[in-house]
């Protein structure tokens, strides 16, 4: 099983010293995602301290951005990182698009992220051929490309396509165009045998391909440290995580995959009136174990493998290793998951 180290750096001064520490714990790849950072420019420069891990968005958001913007942002990490990047896409939810990017949500997310996927391969297909840019869809269409603007073609394959999903149906999308599905932190193995893996096969006999060759990443929120008190703390910090996701609708599938679909609209609620320190309180301790692997140091693969082992491909898993002893530790959580 790939593991991957999701950076933390907050400036540029520490994104290559960061990355350079998870290669050497011996990660396979370290990712960013898009919060209240952008996604692309720290890869740019990890890209500078690092020679083995993959070079990850996780994710960068799809809609705000045109996929030409994207597609000469991925060529040029691609080359810049000797062919190691991976572009993670996602959707956000109709809210964000609208109100946070200003910008159209038009249709439904999963076909467009579709089209957003077939046309990022029709513009790498164009630069490395030299074909015609021809594409045509309801959501995106893309007919001009002049010697000028292509950057030509690439000594690398293009970036493996990752697409982020909750519900069902962009789970299809997945199976049918992605390389991998990436799954978010709130998750479940019930969820993911009885909704992902379904659909993700679905997509794949659409599109006459082997749903074997879709990557599945994900595996919900780790909880481990070196003793119990340590386990608690963390604990109560992933229990308020999990809180803030349940409040979204967009998540209540996953949630009514466990009879929690009544704790998520009292979420929701609180959330609406901005109560977010009354909401970890409403989530019991079925529902942390239910989304959250929990253990100590010692044996915390051993337990991922019980309830993750069958159902994923990848994961991600990142903790605090200040001291010599607790890198020792992390270097040897990240064989065990490694060899599951």
């Amino acid at each position: 099983m790939r593991v991957v180290y999701s950076l933390r750096s907050r400036d540029f001064d520490g994104v290559a010293a960061e990355a350079a520490w998870a290669e050497s714990m011996g990660y396979d790849g370290v990712s960013t995602n898009e919060t209240a950072h952008d996604s692309f420019l720290p890869l740019a420069v990890a890209a500078t301290s690092t020679s083995r891990v993959t070079l990850e968005t996780h994710v960068a958001i799809a809609f705000p951005r045109s996929p030409m913007v994207v597609a000469y942002t991925a060529r040029d990490l691609q080359d810049g990182s000797n062919g190691r990047f991976r572009l993670g896409l996602g959707t956000q939810v109709k809210g964000h698009i609208e109100r946070r990017f200003s910008t159209r949500w038009t249709g439904s997310a999963g076909s467009r992220l579709r089209e957003y996927v077939q046309s990022l391969r029709a513009i790498w297909d164009c630069w490395d051929t030299g074909s015609n840019l021809e594409y045509q869809g309801d959501f995106y269409q893309f007919s001009l490309m002049t010697p000028f603007f292509s950057p030509g073609p690439s000594e690398y394959n293009p970036p493996e396509v990752y697409t982020a999903a909750v519900n069902g149906y962009n789970c299809l999308v997945a199976g049918e165009v992605s390389d991998g599905l990436m799954l978010h932190s709130l998750t479940s193995p019930e969820y993911i045998r009885q909704m992902v893996k379904p659909n993700v096969a679905e997509g794949a006999r659409r599109a006459g391909r082997n749903p074997d060759d879709v990557t599945i990443v994900g595996g919900g929120f780790i909880v481990t440290g070196p003793n119990q008190e340590a386990i608690r703390q963390q604990a109560e910090e992933t229990r308020r995580r999990i809180s803030f996701y349940s409040s979204t609708r967009t998540y209540f599938p996953v949630l009514e995959c466990h009879g929690f679909e009544d704790i998520g609209k009292e979420l929701h609620r609180l959330s609406r009136e901005g109560k977010w320190d009354e909401m970890p309180a409403l989530v019991p301790d079925e529902m942390l174990h239910a989304f959250a692997t929990i253990g100590e140091y010692d044996e915390i693969a051993g337990k991922f493998r019980e309830k993750y082992g069958d159902l994923v491909d990848e994961m991600h898993f990142s903790f605090d290793a200040p001291t010599d002893a607790e890198q020792g530790q992390l270097r040897r959580i990240v064989r065990d998951l490694q060899e599951l």
